[in-house]
């Protein structure tokens, strides 16, 4: 069943998916029209599950769901992936690929490629205070107050020893 995003619990499960490229407005009114569609008929073993979702800086799809009410079991979270993966290729953009970390710099949202991150910091384009997202966040307290996060303060800090 799905509901607003914020009426999941603090401690509902997230999954963050991180777009290869800001979506355009198009793009995020077709997400917004079929995310719930989809979790209103998301279910595990029959039972509905309590879900939603949120778009944040045009390039990560959160997806939640209150275990507290129905716990998500293996099938079910295959069938979100499996939605993802639709949208990926309606819209023709990854939302799979772990190869790129997001960061944040003057309000704007960049991605590096984990080979390129090296570099990045040398030449001082990534700092140890730059914010940069824990798309690993697991919970929605999680992503409230542990998503988004100086570099120097996630697995990153090793780079700046």
């Amino acid at each position: 069943m799905y509901v607003p995003f914020d009426e999941l619990s603090r401690q509902a499960r997230v999954w963050v998916y991180q777009s290869d490229r800001p979506l355009s407005e198009a793009e995020i009114s077709l997400i917004e029209e079929a995310a719930p569609a989809f979790l209103e008929s998301w279910a595990t073993h029959g039972k509905p599950l309590k879900a939603s979702f949120r778009l944040f800086h045009s390039q990560f799809l959160v997806i939640g769901v209150d275990e507290q009410v129905q716990a998500a079991s293996g099938c079910s979270i295959d069938s979100s992936v499996s939605f993802v993966q639709a949208l990926e290729k309606e819209l023709e953009v990854s939302f799979m690929d772990r190869g790129k970390v997001a960061f944040v710099s003057e309000g704007k949202v960049f991605l590096e490629a984990l080979p390129q991150l090296k570099t990045s910091i040398e030449a001082g384009r990534v700092t140890a205070d730059t914010s940069t997202f824990n798309n690993l966040v697991s919970s929605k307290q999680e992503l409230e107050e542990k998503w988004l996060m100086p570099a120097k303060e996630t697995w990153l800090k090793r780079y700046f020893n």
